[in-house]
């Protein structure tokens, strides 16, 4: 509310002096203060909006008014501040109507004015959007931009020449006047929603989503409301008693109760933008992880055992954004078949469905009603009729209104226990059908377990998704391995797929592999164990419920393997082959992680992880074959391959056998033929060197920089190694810490830049090698660990760090597991821990996702002893204290 002295000069007519922009500003933060101050004591959106209008407007006014202008000018409101929704920190969207006229001194006279006027309004701290036109340009514009066409038909007048205001309004409401007009906006507003969906991926639930612009947002409802206008069903400002919903539900358009739903939810999306505006104190749409604890606890949400308090704040938000989805899908369907200017071509397609014009509709009004089975057999034929575009607005309506029958007996019904098999077993369309289910709140009905997820963050910053969309995702990624046009992207992936015998296993494996997520315990085992209940429910085979409860059991452990075990160990290869236990597991599994790991994020899959995963596949696959003989096998076939790589450079077995010698029979179970071929390449004649050797190559497989480093050892070398890399900014993926007969260091890296890419070009390869070899210098002191800042997200998102130390069943090695907030010249200074703590590195697998590092080292005391029970104590609390 405005402060009342100022109030009382304002009604007056005795607004500040022009000339005083401090006095100017002071009146302006005040009463915006008294706006702030009455809403956070009695929260009420509408009144906020109409007071915040209405200290904007008298402010205006009297700037207008001092500002002497041409009387037949008009003063505008447009966009969000011309439909009376003004946000705390929202721009001022201004029009300025002026006359046309061809005398060139009255226009130089009016622009002047208007110069000093915006300038005015910049300086007492307004954020203003203006643009000054006259009558003929405004037309034009609106006729040329849509963007332009839809500001303006939301325009209210704020001061000016009534009369010309009201030509203006007729000439605007005249680009709208016939059927044509009207269904050329309506296309051009799709396009223009379609596109602004796309750029978030065509999500609301990512963890930090735009409450105005994102799918489900604030301008998913403006859609309608501006549709709407255009069809003349709504003026551009409704009055608080008689809004845009009330005015649809008398025209019938959406019924009474869909009226109350639609109101609620944009009040708490209304409400939510509010309170951010207030507390991030700008114009600030998106749901910061910055912002959303404190945003959670001035709504009242508190943390529970289950779910943090701005968990709960997200899932609200997300359930709001589902259904704003769900009306925009509906009325604008509705809104197309009004327009449409010739009546629908409709087609039988069976006994209770028909099409019209390409979106299907029930015959007669209670088919759902009468038969609930007709829910699930809608969404199989829009699977089994691809010319059909989705379900037309009276079939999705009445699904919303009958959908609380798919309950306990709708599930323990055979016939509808078969359709959904059926939809899922479908050669296409499982994926649209599945999310379209999961859209209209079918699917959740279906599944209660699928039900509890929705909505749901997951904390962790690699899962950039809520629960069931990332399920969704990864049954998406399915899908396109089924697709012949897509194989390129995965040629592997593709080929298995279309030789993979039951493709709807893996769906039902993908919908429940993070079902148990949230509800406290291991959400695998939890999975499994409502996996096979479903299985079982719905007449699979004993052998297809237990593979698919094993796919959700496992569903973690080959990308657990490929990244924080070193494949090149012969043993680590036997031992995954033993748990897979067959081929048909090993396809399954590879296919279900690969589009697992590339559902969690855009950002989180790259060409390093693609190469491991492959390997692993093509390794598991070889040593199924004969697990018995397999480790000898592999080294004898990895010395023959290399044997056969050193032959084409000149090399014959005498000269490099004294090197493979000294280097140990534990070098070629560390090691791949590649490796070996190129190590005895470079070292054969610098076996007992005095001065460290650096080489670094392009990976052979193209995803990163291979460098490889020998020289006599010495405790600080690994340290030494990652301050270079960490001073780089490349980020080091796998290490192969080895130690020769001889007392040598062979130690083998990839890093790539932190954008998860290498650099192509040959002089950062001959820098690397200089550089490296000098940083290496004895001589020269060990440089500190980088410090660097943890990232926004992690601080508002932080991972409990986790340190576990535990034996190998066959050596005195010991496997330390880091689980810590990802951030520059972390690995540095767990390399100097270890070096302060005499341990001794022999491998390290770095995984990154998203902001969370999940690191592992094989480690030993030096000289390869164990560890003992102190050391161990001293080495967790020593990487807690540092990370």
């Amino acid at each position: 509310m405005l402060l009342e002295d100022q109030k009382s000069q304002v009604n007056k007519g005795n607004a500040p002096e022009k000339s005083n922009i401090a006095t100017l500003r002071h009146y302006l933060k005040d009463g915006f203060l008294a706006l702030k101050t009455d809403f956070l004591k009695a929260p009420n959106n509408t009144r906020l909006f109409k007071q915040h209008c209405k200290l904007i407007d008298r402010l205006l006014v009297n700037i207008w008014e001092q500002a002497n202008l041409d009387k037949r000018c008009c003063l505008i409101a447009v966009g969000g501040y011309g439909r009376g929704e003004l946000y705390p920190y929202s721009d001022i969207d201004l029009l300025i109507l002026i006359p046309e006229s061809d005398d060139l001194q009255a226009n130089a006279n009016i622009n002047a004015k208007l110069e000093a006027l915006v300038g005015l309004l910049w300086d007492i701290g307004l954020n203003v959007g203006h643009s000054v036109r006259s009558l003929s340009e405004c037309i034009h514009e609106a006729k040329k931009d849509i963007t332009v066409q839809t500001n303006l038909i939301e325009s209210r007048l704020i001061t000016g020449e009534a009369k010309f205001y009201q030509e203006f309004l007729d000439e605007i409401n005249h680009t709208l006047s016939n059927p044509a007009a009207i269904a050329s906006f309506f296309v051009a507003k799709l396009k223009e929603q379609n596109n602004r969906h796309a750029k978030f991926n065509d999500t609301a639930y990512n963890l930090e989503p735009n409450i105005k612009e994102s799918p489900g947002g604030l301008r998913d409802l403006h859609m309608i409301l501006w549709i709407a206008q255009s069809l003349n069903m709504a003026s551009a400002r409704p009055s608080a008693a008689n809004n845009i919903w009330t005015l649809l539900t008398k025209q019938n358009v959406i019924s009474a109760l869909e009226a109350r739903q639609i109101q609620q939810h944009q009040s708490n999306l209304q409400l939510l933008r509010i309170r951010l505006h207030f507390i991030s104190k700008r114009r600030e749409d998106r749901l910061l992880f910055d912002f959303q604890n404190e945003l959670a606890d001035s709504l009242g949400y508190v943390n529970t055992p289950r779910k943090r308090a701005s968990e709960q704040l997200m899932q609200s938000y997300y359930r709001s954004v589902k259904f704003v989805s769900l009306m925009n899908e509906i009325l604008l369907k509705s809104f197309q078949q009004m327009i449409a200017i010739n009546p629908p071509i409709i087609k039988s397609i069976n006994t209770h469905f028909e099409s019209h014009d390409q979106l299907l509709e029930a015959k007669t009004a209670g088919l759902l009603q009468q038969h609930p089975s007709a829910i699930f057999e809608a969404f199989l034929l829009l699977q089994q009729h691809p010319e059909l575009d989705g379900m037309g607005a009276t079939l999705l309506r009445n699904m919303q209104r009958v959908k609380r029958l798919v309950n306990r007996d709708f599930r323990q019904n055979s016939a509808n226990k078969k359709l959904f098999i059926e939809i899922i077993s479908q050669p296409s369309g499982v994926n649209h059908a599945l999310r379209a289910m999961n859209r209209y709140g079918i699917l959740g009905s279906y599944i209660p377990a699928f039900g509890k997820i929705i909505g749901q963050m997951q904390h962790d910053l690699f899962h950039v998704y809520t629960v069931d969309e990332h399920i969704l995702n990864v049954l998406a990624n399915l899908r396109r391995f089924a697709k012949p046009e897509l194989k390129h992207e995965f040629p592997l992936c593709s080929r298995l797929f279309a030789e993979f015998d039951a493709p709807h296993l893996l769906y039902l494996a993908a919908l429940f592999h993070d079902i148990a997520k949230g509800r406290g315990g291991d959400h695998s085992t939890l999975g499994t164990v409502d996996a096979t209940k479903f299985c079982k429910l719905h007449g699979l085979s004993k052998a297809d419920s237990a593979f698919v409860a094993w796919l959700v059991a496992a569903h973690l452990q080959m990308s657990s393997t490929a990244q924080k075990s070193d494949l090149s160990d012969p043993s680590v290869i036997e031992t995954f082959s033993r748990f897979v236990q067959n081929e048909r597991r090993l396809v399954a599994l590879y296919l279900l992680t690969v589009a697992d790991i590339r559902g969690t994020s855009p950002l989180v899959w790259n060409a390093w992880k693609a190469r491991l995963l492959e390997s692993l596949f093509n390794a598991t696959k070889h040593a199924l074959t004969n697990q018995l003989l397999y480790v000898q096998q592999a080294i004898a076939t990895r010395k023959s391959e290399a044997a056969e790589r050193l032959n084409k450079f000149g090399l014959s077995k005498h000269s490099y056998e004294h090197l493979w010698e000294k280097f140990g029979s534990n070098y070629f179970i560390r090691h791949e033929s590649d490796e070996i071929a190129w190590h005895s390449r470079l070292l054969t004649p610098h076996l007992n060197t005095t001065q460290a050797i650096v080489r670094a190559r392009l990976s052979p497989s193209g995803d990163g920089i291979q460098v490889m480093i020998y020289s006599k050892d010495q405790n600080d070398l690994f340290a030494r190694i990652c301050n270079f890399f960490d001073r780089m900014g490349y980020n080091i993926v796998e290490a192969k810490i080895y130690t020769t007969d001889h007392a040598y260091a062979l130690d083998s890296f990839i890093v790539l830049d932190q954008s998860g890419k290498s650099v192509s070009y040959s002089g950062l390869l001959k820098f690397i090698e200089v550089e490296l070899t000098q940083k290496l210098d004895k001589t020269q002191p060990l440089e500190s660990p980088l410090k660097g800042r943890i990232s926004r997200q992690v601080k508002h998102m932080p991972i409990l760090a986790q340190v576990t130390i535990t034996q190998e069943a066959d050596n005195n090695n010991h496997k330390l597991e880091i689980i810590a907030n990802d951030r520059p010249g972390l690995l540095a200074s767990l390399a100097h821990q270890l070096l302060v703590l005499e341990v001794e590195l022999h491998n390290a697998k770095i995984n990154t996702l998203g902001n969370r590092a999940e690191d592992t080292f094989l480690i030993s005391a030096n000289k390869g002893q164990k560890l003992d029970a102190l050391r161990i104590i001293a080495l967790k609390e020593a990487i807690i204290s540092e990370i």
